[in-house]
C-alpha cells in the first residue's frame, strides 16, 4: 500500500476515534488494527496526524475509547517482544505503536485523573506470560509496557545482530536470550563492537524515545523536595524485575562513550553523508541521565512513596541503592573502563571547541548538557571516578571545555542553567586538593575565546574566565558569584604563580566588590570580599615564592587595603553610599575593566536570539547549604568542620570571619532586591568589619612598600621587571603572622540541588526534542516554559 493511502487510513481511524462517542469493544480488532497493523507511517507522521486537541477531546468524551487504545498498543508490544518480531509485518506493528504512544503519553500525565491510570491492571493484560503464577495477570500496564519495551531493545534482527547463523533455528527464543551477548557497543565490561547497523540504529531510537515519554511524568508533577519524589516509571525500570537492566546499562553508557563524531578523521565528511548514530547517542544519554536521577543526599536510606513497596531481602543495607543502574554506576572500578568514559566525554565534549578552528570541519554536536549532566552522576555517585579523573591532567580536558561553555553562555538567558551546572562540577572538583594541584600545568591549547590573551596556566585561564563572567554576565547569574569565589578559594592555596593579567584580575573584583555602594547595598554582599580576602591570604602564606606578580599587584593597589581597613560605619555615609547607588545599579560595570585584545578567531558573548524558548529553574541553595567546610591537617587529610553555632544570623554577620550565616537572609533571585525590606546599620557594618582578615596582607604591605618604594627612588625606576625581580627573591618568613589552616568548602548532596538539577535536567529534554516535539503545548508542571 502507497504511503499516501496508509496516511489517509490511518487519518481515518484517529477521526472515527474522535467522534465515537460509544465505546468500541477491545475485541473489535478490525477497528483498532487501523492503528497500527497496515500503516507506514514515521513518528513525524503520527504527530501531524494525531493533533493535541483530539487527543484531549477523545480523553474528556470517551475515555473508554482513549483507554482501550492504550491497553491495546501496549498488548502489541507485548506480544512483538514475546514472539521475538520475526515478520516485517511484526516489526511494523511494534514501531507503529510505540509511535502512538509515545503521541498519546503525555496527554494521560498532564491529566491528574489519568495519571494512575497506566498504573492499574487491565484484564488480561499480562496474557502470554510465562505462566509461572497465577498473579502475571495482575500486572500494572506501565510494567507490562516497560518489561516489553526492555525485551525489544534486545531483539535479534530488529535491534541488535542476530547471532545464529543457521536460517533452521533462526527463532533465538526470546527468554532464553541472554542480553549480555547483545550489548551494543564496546566498552565498559564489554569488548566486542557490532558491525553498526542503521536500520538496528533507528528503531533502538523509536523504542528509546518511547522510554523516555514513559519516564517524563515526572514534568507533570510540580517541583517539590520534601516528597520521596521516586519515579515510579523509573524505579520500576531500574529494578531486578527487568531481566535487561545490567545489558541496557551498558549499552546506553558505551553507546555514548564510544561514540566518535569526527567519524572516520576526514574533515567535512558530515556534509556528505549523514550520521545517524548521533541521534541515538543523545537518546542514549537522556535515557541514561533520567534512570540516574537519584537523590543520593536521601540514598542512604531508599524510600519509594506509596506506588510500590521497597523489596530489600533484609533490614541490612542493601549494597548499594535499589536503583541498579545508579548501582551499576557506582560499581564501575576498573581503570581501564574510567579511561574510556573520562575519554569519551573530554572527546565529546571538546568537539565544540574543535568547531571553532575550522568552522564546520567537524560535525557540532549539540548535546553537551546531558554530558555535563552525566559527568555530575559519575563524580556524584562513583568516588572511584572522581578521584580516577583528578589523578592525571585529564581532568583538564573537561575543565578547558566547562570553561569555554560558561564564557561562551555569560550573555545569554536562556542559558543560565547551563551556567550552573558547569560552576557546580568545578566545585565539586575543587574540593579535592589535586584539582588545585593539576591546574598548575601550562595552558597552552589556543581555544578561540573571548577573553584576554595571558601566558600562564589552567589556573590563569579559570580565574580569567571567572572573572569575565562576573563582570560582563547578565544579572540573572549574581546568585553564582559566591559559587565562582569559593571555587577560587578552594584551589588557591596550591596555585604556584598567576600571571600577571591574572592577578590584575583579582584585584579588579575586590576593589569592584568594595566599594561601599557595593557592601552596603545588600545583606551579604561583604562575602564577596571576604572570600577574595581568603584567596590573597592563601597564597601570600602558602605559595609566596612564584607569586611575584600578584604580590606586586597587591603593592599597587593597597588603597583598596586601607580603604577596607577604615571602612566608614556611620548613618550619614551609609545613606550617602546607597544613594549613589540608586543611580548606578550595575555592581562591575562602574570600574570598566581595563581589557586587552582578545583571543585570536575569537566572538564575543551573544545573548539569546529574540524568541529562544528557556524553561524556568528552582532556585540554587545558598552556598552555606552547597558545601561542608574541611580543614586540611599537617598530613594533608581534611576534618570536617562542625558548623558554627548561629550566633549573629540576625545582623546578617558571619560568626568567627567566615562568610557562613547571612546567605539565608538574601537568596532572592536579585542581590539588589532586597533595599525594600532591609537596610544597613553601623552595627551590622562593625559587626563584619571587625572580623575582615587584613593582618596578613597589611604586615606585607608594611614590610614590602617601604623596600619597593626605596629601590625606584635609589635607582629612579619606573621599570616593573626589576621590581617583579626583587619581590621573587624577597622573603617574608618569620615576618607574617602564623600561617591559618587551609579552609576547604566541599560540595555536599542535598535535596535541594538533588530537585534543581531534576528541573534542569527534563528542562534540556523538553527543549531538546523538537522533531517530534514529544511535550510541546502539553501542561508541563515542574518548569515554566518562557521566551527570552
Amino acid at each position: 500500500m502507497g504511503s499516501s493511502d496508509s496516511k489517509l487510513n490511518f487519518r481515518k481511524a484517529v477521526i472515527q476515534l474522535t467522534t465515537k462517542t460509544q465505546p468500541v469493544e477491545a475485541t473489535d480488532d478490525a477497528f483498532w488494527d487501523q492503528f497500527w497493523a497496515d500503516t507506514a507511517t514515521s513518528v513525524q507522521d503520527v504527530f501531524a496526524l494525531v493533533p493535541a486537541a483530539e487527543i484531549r477531546a477523545v480523553r474528556e468524551e470517551s475515555p473508554s475509547n482513549l483507554a482501550t487504545l492504550c491497553y491495546k498498543a501496549v498488548e502489541k508490544l507485548v506480544q512483538g517482544a514475546e514472539s521475538g518480531c520475526h515478520s516485517e509485518k511484526e516489526k511494523q506493528i511494534v514501531l507503529n505503536c510505540s509511535r502512538l504512544l509515545t503521541r498519546v503519553l503525555p496527554y494521560i500525565f498532564e491529566d491528574p485523573d489519568w495519571r494512575g491510570f497506566f498504573w492499574s491492571t487491565v484484564p488480561g493484560a499480562g496474557r502470554g506470560g510465562q505462566g509461572e503464577e497465577d498473579d502475571e495477570n495482575a500486572r500494572p500496564l506501565a510494567e507490562s509496557l516497560l518489561l516489553a519495551i526492555a525485551d525489544l531493545l534486545f531483539c535479534p534482527d530488529f535491534t541488535v545482530q542476530s547471532h545464529r547463523r543457521s536460517t533452521v533455528d533462526s527463532a533465538e527464543d526470546v527468554h532464553s536470550l541472554d542480553s549480555c551477548e547483545y550489548i551494543w557497543e564496546a566498552g565498559v565490561g564489554f569488548a566486542h563492537s557490532p558491525q553498526p547497523n542503521y536500520i538496528h540504529d533507528m528503531n533502538r531510537m523509536e523504542l528509546l524515545k518511547l522510554l523516555l515519554t514513559c519516564f517524563s511524568e515526572a514534568m507533570y508533577l510540580p517541583p517539590a523536595p520534601e516528597s520521596g519524589s521516586t519515579n515510579p516509571w523509573v524505579h520500576f525500570f531500574c529494578s531486578t524485575e527487568n531481566r535487561h537492566a545490567l545489558p541496557l546499562f551498558t549499552s546506553l553508557l558505551n553507546t555514548v562513550c564510544a561514540y566518535d563524531p569526527v567519524g572516520y578523521g576526514i574533515p567535512y565528511n558530515h556534509l556528505l553523508f549523514s550520521d545517524y548514530r548521533e541521534p541515538l547517542v543523545e537518546e542514549a544519554a537522556q535515557v541514561l541521565i533520567v534512570t540516574l536521577d537519584h537523590d543520593s543526599a536521601s540514598s542512604a536510606s531508599p524510600t519509594v512513596d506509596g506506588t510500590t513497596t521497597g523489596t530489600a531481602m533484609d533490614d541490612a543495607d542493601p549494597p548499594g541503592p535499589e536503583n541498579l543502574f545508579v548501582n551499576y554506576l557506582s560499581r564501575i572500578h576498573r581503570e581501564e573502563d574510567f579511561q574510556f568514559i573520562l575519554k569519551g566525554i573530554a572527546r565529546l565534549l571538546s568537539n565544540p571547541l574543535l568547531q571553532t578552528y575550522l568552522p564546520n570541519s567537524t560535525k557540532k554536536i549539540q548535546f553537551h548538557q546531558e554530558l555535563l549532566v552525566l559527568f555530575w552522576k559519575l563524580c556524584d555517585f562513583n568516588k572511584k571516578f572522581l578521584f580516577f579523573v583528578l589523578k592525571s591532567s585529564d581532568v583538564l580536558d573537561i575543565l578547558v571545555p566547562i570553561l569555554f561553555f560558561l564564557n561562551d553562555a555569560r550573555a545569554d538567558q536562556s542559558r543560565v542553567g547551563l551556567m550552573h551546572i558547569g560552576v557546580f562540577i568545578l566545585l565539586l572538583l575543587s574540593g579535592e586538593r589535586n584539582f588545585g594541584v593539576r591546574l598548575n600545568k601550562p595552558y597552552s591549547v589556543r581555544v578561540p575565546m573571548d577573553i584576554p590573551v595571558f601566558t600562564g596556566t589552567h589556573a590563569d585561564l579559570l580565574i580569567v574566565v571567572f572573572h569575565k563572567i562576573i563582570t560582563s554576565g547578565h544579572q540573572r547569574l549574581q546568585p553564582l558569584f559566591d559559587c565562582l569565589l569559593t571555587i577560587v578559594v578552594n584551589v588557591s592555596p596550591y596555585l604556584k604563580s598567576l600571571s600577571m593579567v591574572t592577578a590584575n584580575k583579582l584585584l579588579h573584583l575586590l576593589e569592584a566588590f568594595s566599594t561601599t555602594w557595593f557592601l552596603f547595598s545588600a545583606a551579604q554582599n561583604h562575602h564577596l570580599v571576604f572570600f577574595l580576602l581568603e584567596v590573597f591570604n592563601n597564597i601570600i602564606q602558602y605559595q609566596f615564592d612564584g607569586n611575584s606578580n600578584l604580590v606586586y599587584a597587591i603593592i599597587r593597589k593597597r588603597s583598596v587595603f586601607h580603604q577596607l581597613a577604615n571602612l566608614p560605619t556611620d548613618p550619614p555615609t551609609i545613606h550617602k553610599a546607597l544613594q549613589r547607588r540608586r543611580r548606578t545599579p550595575e555592581p562591575l560595570s562602574r570600574t570598566g575593566s581595563q581589557e586587552g585584545t582578545s583571543m585570536e578567531g575569537s566572538r564575543p558573548a551573544a545573548p539569546a536570539e529574540p524568541g529562544t524558548l528557556k524553561t524556568s529553574l528552582v532556585a540554587t541553595p545558598g552556598i552555606d547549604k552547597l558545601t561542608e567546610k574541611s580543614q586540611v591537617s599537617e598530613d594533608g587529610t581534611l576534618r570536617s568542620l562542625e558548623p558554627e553555632p548561629q550566633q549573629s544570623s540576625e545582623d546578617g554577620s558571619p560568626a568567627k570571619g567566615e562568610p557562613s550565616q547571612a546567605w539565608r537572609e538574601q537568596r532572592r533571585p536579585s542581590s539588589s532586591s532586597a533595599s525594600g525590606q532591609w537596610s544597613p546599620t553601623p552595627e551590622w557594618v562593625l559587626s563584619w568589619k571587625s572580623k575582615l582578615p587584613l593582618q596578613t596582607i597589611m604586615r606585607l604591605l608594611q614590610v614590602l612598600v617601604p623596600q619597593v618604594e626605596k629601590i625606584c627612588i635609589d635607582k629612579g625606576l619606573t621599570d616593573e621587571s626589576e621590581i617583579l625581580r626583587f619581590l621573587q627573591h624577597g622573603t617574608l618568613v618569620g615576618l607574617l603572622p602564623v600561617p591559618h589552616p587551609i579552609l576547604i568548602r566541599k560540595y555536599q548532596a542535598n535535596s535541594g540541588t538533588a530537585m534543581w538539577f531534576r528541573t534542569y535536567m527534563w528542562g534540556v529534554i523538553y527543549l531538546r526534542n523538537v522533531d517530534p516535539p514529544v511535550w510541546y503545548d502539553t501542561d508541563v508542571k515542574l518548569f515554566e516554559i518562557q521566551r527570552v
